[in-house]
């Protein structure tokens, strides 16, 4: 029999904020709006063998909207298998609440307490391109993956991105206007409320973008409160030569500044993810099953059909057996190392940890695409999320969250811009080799607009001087890297994390726009001189001016945006490296696909979350025909 799914918003509380969380509980038992959970007979079942039609392993952004896509078809068994539990339990307001996302455990310093109950604690290898740093890389091990970790900015790549997309994977269908429909139908938008907005927060978009006869369970929505520094950006980025987006970021171009829309529930103010968007819809009208605590260790073969997966839970093992396909959905460090762990993936490698070759596919793991970003941060003359360190704004802010959804906890993302760099910053050497390896709309750099002090990117949760100042960090992010890493087997123990070296700055191009973009963002903020007080506070242009000096500091300072991709890369037959097809099949295994970020052939510009999204539901599609197909 199934049950409404409920989940308790204010059940568990993040400890370091506990003046901010001991408010809310109070306020949420007070007014009632704090319930309990009850939860469905999908879940908490027990650790036996069991079989269904397809076995999604990986309750993550992809994973949840390709069973929620297959249950609804109301056709077929559908069973998740996630690693962790439910974050609103295990994070509680840490993970709801949007203006908190920053203090969840980021940052690269790998000793510094991370929310382990939702997240794997992965730590890099020490990259030589960060001045040896190993940077704890925050991964989502929680239903609704990262999609429940991350900031939650929402937005799609350019056209000529997804039209080198179609080309590499010599499928049309990739083509921005074909996966439009799949962008559109995975969310629905509301518009922004300007009557809890600054006046000066006006929002840009293109509204045709999302609309849709049959808009998505997930939630997409500007925050009813615009950070204040943001509300400058216009004048800092109009000072190198950038204008207003005219269409938000949605529409297949990506180019000037504006507000962008993140995955926030208009209602409440919550964030929204794929656990209480896509399964939540799921578990409402489906039978859909979801295995949480559930750890897959290998994928099952029969010589080369995968037919299940081998799971352990409490130190139980036990498998799922798939009549029809297991869907691989483990993100990008997951689900290349379960596919090595279980025989796929370069001969070589694999037998020298001892584990039997199923299929020698070189690909596996390789093709680590990411991108680094850092800033530099000022003092300055209105309200940041310093002033969250005062027990009376910090509980201001909560009540104005809890009872107007309004005020800086609504905050998620907030305001950015795009640029290609004038070709008078860039070597000859850099122009062609950005030319030769991207399309001619994507942009070279990000820039963020943070509502904070970010200093050297090692603990936001205490990065801040606390000295009775508000901060503002602006940093810049490298869209065009060339820069590639892996990830390889540590043992053939599944317990034991994957080896992740991303290698950053391996190519020197990747520092020559990091240089250049970081002399841009001293730009931005001599146009943003009215909010500013005093010099750079950090790192201050007395301590790094030369070339030399900015390239230390970016190896000392910069940090991953998280959005590593392309380790199970998509692509046509003839290309040795390439792991899936364009329909996330395994090249050399039969019943096996690979749905999420590692499966992109590189890391699309802007944030991936809704290209995530659109690839899940686009494979979904082509699992549903070729189930019907003879």
């Amino acid at each position: 029999m199934q049950r409404t799914l409920r989940i308790a918003a204010f059940g568990v509380f993040l400890l370091q904020c506990c003046c901010l969380d001991n408010f809310l509980l109070a306020e949420a038992n007070e007014n009632g709006s704090g319930y309990q959970p009850l939860w469905s007979n999908s879940f908490g079942v027990p650790f036996v063998n069991a079989t269904y039609d397809y076995v999604i392993v990986g309750g993550g952004t992809a994973g949840l909207a390709v069973a929620w896509k297959l249950a609804l078809s109301g056709k077929y068994d559908v069973a998740v298998v996630e690693a962790g539990g439910f974050y609103e339990q295990d994070n509680g307001n840490g993970s709801v609440i949007p203006g908190l996302a920053p203090l969840q455990g980021l940052g690269w310093d790998s000793n510094h307490p991370a929310p382990l109950l939702i997240d794997w604690g992965f730590v890099t290898e020490p990259q030589k391109g960060l001045d040896d740093r190993s940077l704890f890389y925050a991964r989502g091990k929680t239903l609704g993956g990262c999609s429940a970790r991350a900031h939650g900015a929402f937005m799609r790549g350019t056209k000529g991105t997804y039209q080198k997309w179609a080309d590499e994977v010599n499928d049309p269908s990739y083509e921005f206007d074909q996966l439009l429909p799949y962008f559109k139908n995975s969310s629905t938008l509301t518009p922004p409320n300007h009557s809890k907005r600054f006046p000066n927060g006006t929002v840009v978009y293109d509204e045709t973008a999302y609309a849709t006869k049959t808009p998505g369970p997930l939630q997409i929505s500007w925050p009813n409160w615009a950070i204040p520094l943001g509300t400058w950006g216009s004048s800092g980025f109009e000072n190198i030569g950038l204008s207003t987006s005219k269409t938000g970021f949605s529409s297949g171009v990506l180019e000037g500044h504006g507000w962008i829309p993140g995955t926030i529930n208009p209602v409440d103010s919550h964030r929204s993810s794929s656990q209480s968007s896509f399964l939540k819809e799921a578990m409402l009208k489906t039978s859909l099953k979801v295995y949480t605590r559930a750890f897959a260790t290998k994928i099952l073969f029969n010589q080369t059909t995968a037919t299940g997966i081998e799971l352990r839970t409490e130190g139980v093992s036990y498998s799922l057996s798939a009549r029809k396909e297991v869907i691989l959905s483990a993100g990008v460090f997951q689900s290349p190392h379960l596919l090595m762990l279980s025989g796929v993936g370069p001969k070589e490698h694999l037998q020298s940890h001892g584990i039997p070759v199923v299929h020698d596919r070189p690909g596996v793991g390789q093709n680590l695409h990411d991108k680094t970003y850092v800033g530099t941060g000022f003092r300055v003359n209105v309200e940041t999320s310093s002033s969250l360190d005062s027990p009376e704004y910090a509980a201001e802010a909560a009540h104005d969250f809890l009872y107007n959804q309004t005020g800086p906890l609504t905050n998620g993302p907030a305001y950015v811009a795009f640029e290609r760099l004038p070709t008078s910053s860039l070597s000859p050497t850099a122009q062609a080799a950005l030319q030769g390896n991207f399309s001619s709309d994507w942009p070279h750099i990000e820039y963020l607009i943070e509502n904070g002090f970010s200093g050297n990117n090692s603990d936001y949760a205490t990065s801040d001087p606390k000295d009775g100042y508000n901060y503002g960090t602006i940093s810049a992010a490298i869209s065009t890297t060339l820069s590639r890493g892996n990830v390889s087997l540590r043992s053939n123990d599944p317990l034991q994390p994957p080896v992740i070296n991303p290698n950053y700055y391996s190519n020197p191009i990747d520092m020559e726009l990091a240089i250049a973009a970081f002399k841009r963002v001293r730009k931005i903020w001599a146009g943003m001189a009215n909010v500013t007080i005093g010099p750079e506070h950090y790192p201050g242009t007395a301590a790094v001016s030369t070339d030399g000096e900015i390239e230390q500091y970016i190896r000392q300072n910069s940090i991953m945006i998280w959005h590593a991709s392309a380790t199970c890369k998509m692509g046509s037959a003839n290309d040795s490296m390439a792991v899936v097809d364009s329909k996330a099949r395994v090249f050399g295994v039969e019943r096996l696909r690979v749905v999420d970020i590692s499966a992109i052939p590189f890391l699309p510009p802007g944030h991936p979350q809704g290209t995530v999204y659109a690839l899940a539901l686009k494979i979904a599609d082509d699992v549903l025909r070729d189930a019907e197909s003879p």
